[in-house]
């Protein structure tokens, strides 16, 4: 296992649509590896094969310790409802911005060993899922967000809304 460097936005990588995986072996299963990997040390929950420099449709998503998925030429069948989200990324270290995305969808992919999985999200997870998947058609979350703030403006936000309770 390897840490990759995490391409920042301002980089043309990350606006570029990737191409399907087209088999699912060793190479793609150490790129994977490799993406977890620097996703846990940048203390992130997700991320996808351009913010590491490989413009191919895969992301690595863990919304909470322990529960990893790796998505290989993932494709959203459903989406529903609405939520509003408060959204980071490592490519964009030190902001954060309100996105509206889908309360819930339907995925299809690929997983780590190349065999056919699906799986309905909601919530925290569907926002990830999300996220990730966007990065794999070009789309950055400040493209989306209706807000973008730095990190200090969302913690006063946050203990704002804390004494407000």
């Amino acid at each position: 296992m390897a840490l990759r460097n995490v391409v920042k936005q301002g980089d043309p990588i990350l606006s570029k649509k990737c191409r399907e995986v087209p088999q699912v072996n060793e190479h793609y299963q150490t790129i994977l590896t490799d993406m977890l990997e620097t996703m846990r040390q940048s203390e992130g929950v997700g991320i996808a094969g351009p913010q590491v420099g490989i413009l191919r449709r895969m992301f690595v998503a863990e919304p909470e310790p322990g529960r990893v998925y790796y998505m290989i030429n993932p494709e959203i069948t459903e989406r529903s409802g609405e939520q509003e989200c408060t959204e980071g990324c490592l490519s964009v270290p030190g902001y954060f911005g309100t996105v509206k995305r889908p309360e819930k969808i339907h995925i299809k992919a690929l997983d780590f060993a190349g065999n056919p999985v699906e799986y309905d999200f909601e919530g925290f997870d569907a926002d990830v899922m999300c996220h990730e998947y966007d990065h794999l058609d070009g789309i950055m979350f400040t493209d989306k967000a209706e807000e973008i703030h730095t990190v200090e403006e969302e913690a006063e936000r946050r203990a704002e809304e804390e004494q407000d309770q």
